[in-house]
């Protein structure tokens, strides 16, 4: 699988000095990166596999200056590529050389809190776990956890309707948005929805949120905060087989219980996160489970008490509760590492699909033999309870087609995930990576209906180019 990008366009790549100066007029001179040294910082996201050196790059520090930028762009027919921490893992942030980055990383700051209404107005560029971090004092937290939430913005979770650890509890971004300030490809700037739980008319925020950038540019937005639960306690289970592993998470959730959180990991991610973390994960089992409850400490004991008699018929291998704050936070630090710590031993390939949970130990077992057959390795760590995979299809890069290799495993990877029911995609987005596939989840008229819904927004295609469609077929609005 080679991902290809559109031929730049040679009248826009001959502007370049005037729309510069153009674009010098509307922000601050260091915001306005030029010189291709700097450019470079910007060329790709965590799809590092591909680069692109973008036109310019643009740091506005206010929703006017971003709307004079949009306005500006729209009127020369400049392409823009919004971006916030830059950690897309499928290419949702790379440039083009005839499109200007606009990064909103600036805006980063808590613009109100009403603990009342349990809401925060934050700006799009605040890191995620900013927002817990600004609510705690007062027992409150922001509910979506991607593993990047100590870097990813609030924007690009929207984009990509980022989840996380604790989202089969707690829903994902789209659960927990309640309105955003949009500029449009024009620069208009408008509100849509607001500080309340429900908005009348069209579900805008919803076709907003996981959208790609593809619609505008989000500068400000609307979550919802939740007072802190009483207490937690995560667990760890580890099982002999991953099929044992995978049936366990679907008999927990099919007998109703809904933990905070449900993760995976098979045995390389294990040996790679505890190297990392040294958190107490077992080494001699071929998968685990980290399975988090909370509540009082009576709701803790009895829920953990149902999930180990669910687990009894899978024949787990170790069992270990935490047992204080510090094995509770060694436990989430090896999960929440797991993609840093595999970056220490190997090159790889994070996927993202989702599939249904029933489907789990039949996935796992088609995962491994996929990879083998291409002569690499696979570590396994997702979020279990709600299919949402993430195989890391570990190569080398200084080998010669193993990339290659990688790549066309984890394209069977989704079409797998396709098959069974699900798709391709369940936090990472589509972006480049998974662009070539959407046939794979879509009829032709089903894309079509896609493509015209975007068009509405972007009659121009300028936003955020090259993402998520297929490069042939575009339509107009």
């Amino acid at each position: 699988m080679t991902i290809a990008f559109p031929t730049p366009d040679a009248t826009i790549l001959a502007r370049r000095e005037d729309i510069l100066r153009g674009l010098s007029r509307l922000v601050a001179p260091e915001a306005l990166i030029v010189s291709e040294d700097e450019r470079r910082a910007f060329e790709t996201d965590g799809l590092t596999a591909y680069r692109k050196l973008p036109l310019a790059v643009v740091l506005p520090s206010t929703t006017e200056e971003v709307a004079a930028v949009m306005r500006f762009c729209h009127e020369n027919r400049v392409k823009v590529v919004p971006r916030g921490a830059g950690t897309s893992l499928a290419g949702g942030a790379i440039a083009q050389e005839d499109a200007i980055i606009l990064c909103i990383a600036k805006m980063n700051r808590v613009l109100a809190v009403d603990f009342e209404n349990r809401t925060a107005r934050v700006e799009a560029g605040i890191t995620n776990l900013a927002i817990s971090q600004a609510v705690a004092h007062e027992g409150f937290f922001y509910a979506p956890d991607p593993s990047s939430q100590l870097a990813c913005t609030i924007a690009g979770n929207i984009a990509m309707n980022s989840g996380g650890a604790h989202c089969l509890k707690y829903g994902v971004t789209t659960n927990n948005l309640l309105g955003v300030t949009l500029v449009m490809n024009d620069g208009t700037v408008v509100e849509i929805g607001g500080e309340h739980l429900d908005s009348p008319g069209y579900d805008l925020l919803g076709l907003i949120c996981g959208s790609e950038g593809q619609l505008g540019v989000v500068t400000e937005a609307v979550v919802r905060i939740l007072r802190a639960a009483e207490g937690a306690r995560p667990a760890l289970m580890g099982f002999e087989t991953v099929e044992d592993a995978g049936a366990c998470v679907a008999a927990i959730i099919g007998a109703g219980i809904i933990p905070v959180a449900i993760e995976y990991m098979d045995r390389p991610a294990i040996n790679i996160c505890e190297a990392f973390a040294h958190a107490g994960y077992p080494l001699d089992v071929e998968a685990m489970l980290i399975i988090e409850v909370e509540g009082s400490d009576a709701e803790c004991e009895d829920m953990l008490r149902r999930i180990v008699e669910i687990a009894k018929p899978y024949r787990p291998k170790t069992l270990k509760v935490s047992q204080s704050e510090a094995e509770s936070a060694a436990i989430w630090k090896g999960r929440k590492s797991a993609f840093g710590a595999t970056g220490r031993i190997s090159d790889y390939i994070c996927m993202d699909g989702t599939i249904p949970t029933g489907q789990l130990p039949y996935v796992l077992k088609r995962i491994d033999e996929i990879v083998t057959a291409k002569g690499l390795r696979v570590a396994n760590v997702f979020h279990a309870g709600d299919g949402n995979l993430h195989p890391l299809i570990l190569f080398d890069i200084n080998k010669p087609g193993e990339m290659e290799k990688a790549e066309r495993a984890g394209e069977e990877i989704l079409k797998l995930c396709v098959e069974v029911g699900g798709c391709l995609t369940g936090e990472h987005g589509v972006g480049i990576e998974k662009r070539d596939l959407m046939r794979c989840q879509f009829t032709e008229a089903e894309l079509q209906q896609q493509m015209r819904v975007r068009a509405v927004f972007d009659p121009g295609w300028l936003l955020n180019p090259a993402k998520v469609f297929p490069l042939e077929g575009r339509v107009a609005a």
